[in-house]
């Protein structure tokens, strides 16, 4: 199939994007790297009067380290260009290591970080790895420019706190500074597919070997990736070598509203999944913690 009709638009500045979205309303889109959105478009599951390509917009690309320690990352940028970033491997260790589970290298070279993130989809990793960190998100509108934290910006299946004149400009990410240790892991049936099923984990030691940072975060696993809280905040405090992994794994999933149920898996089945790819983070992040 093909797409229906739309009137093509290619803005050189966010100000003239920002412009286009606002004077279209909800008959305009963006257009990011269109790994997710063309396929959409094709196969008329999606279908928009005007299309705001942002391929030409110099402002949304780059990587820069910010006075206050974070790494900024434009929501135009490759996931490609994360993947070879040496910044982003020293500074945000979990986003490098989630990069190349993201398809295959042909979408990572188009694939955007703002794109994905404005997708929002459930079992995507990039959502997942800014709400574990705790990342805040820049949009900006003809009424100016807001930064909305990660744990407020993912609100449903494909749906975000974006209102339809607001475009992601950029996500900053917090740099974790200590004894650390991040890990991904995810279950997907064939590689470069969407994972049935994944987990993120950051945690922080301190120099007596006691968690006082932790973030489980989880993806694949209901309409949007979700934070495991109420186990976070159980483990704070304590000698992470005393947590036993499975039973971990298993609290942080336990009490999950709306896990899917589909021809990749019952929601029972994702569930467990979810559980083991939590122990399996949670195992790596302690080493690194605590043996580097």
């Amino acid at each position: 199939m093909k797409p229906a009709a739309f009137t093509y638009h290619a803005p050189t500045s966010v100000g003239e994007a920002v412009g286009l979205l606002a004077e279209h309303g909800d008959e305009a889109k963006a257009l990011a790297g269109g790994q997710s959105l063309v396929p959409m478009l094709a196969l008329r599951l999606a279908a928009f009067g005007h299309l705001v390509d942002l391929r030409l917009v110099d402002a949304l690309q780059g990587i820069e380290r910010r006075e206050d320690g974070s790494v900024r990352i434009g929501a135009g940028t490759t996931q490609a260009t994360v993947q070879r970033s040496e910044e982003i491997r020293a500074a945000v260790p979990l986003l490098a290591r989630a990069t190349p589970l993201i398809g295959h290298f042909q979408i990572r070279s188009r694939g955007t970080v703002g794109g994905s993130l404005a997708h929002a989809d459930a079992a995507a990793e990039y959502p997942a790895v800014a709400l574990t960190l705790d990342a805040d998100l820049e949009a900006e509108s003809p009424r100016g420019r807001r930064t909305i934290p990660a744990a407020d910006f993912f609100t449903g299946v494909w749906s975000t706190a974006l209102a339809e004149d607001e475009l992601l400009t950029g996500v900053n990410f917090p740099v974790w500074g200590g004894r650390c240790g991040f890990a991904v892991e995810e279950f997907a049936r064939r590689s470069g597919d969407f994972a049935i099923a994944g987990a993120t984990v950051a945690l922080r030691v301190t120099a007596d070997g006691r968690l006082d940072r932790c973030a489980i975060g989880l993806f694949g696993l209901g309409p949007t990736a979700t934070r495991a809280l109420a186990t976070e905040t159980g483990l704070l405090g304590t000698d992470p070598t005393d947590a036993v992994p499975d039973d971990l794994g298993r609290a942080a999933t336990e009490n999950l509203a709306s896990v899917p149920s589909d021809l990749h898996g019952s929601a029972r089945y994702r569930t467990r999944v979810g559980a083991a790819m939590v122990a399996r983070a949670w195992r790596r992040a302690v080493q690194e913690a605590l043996h580097g």
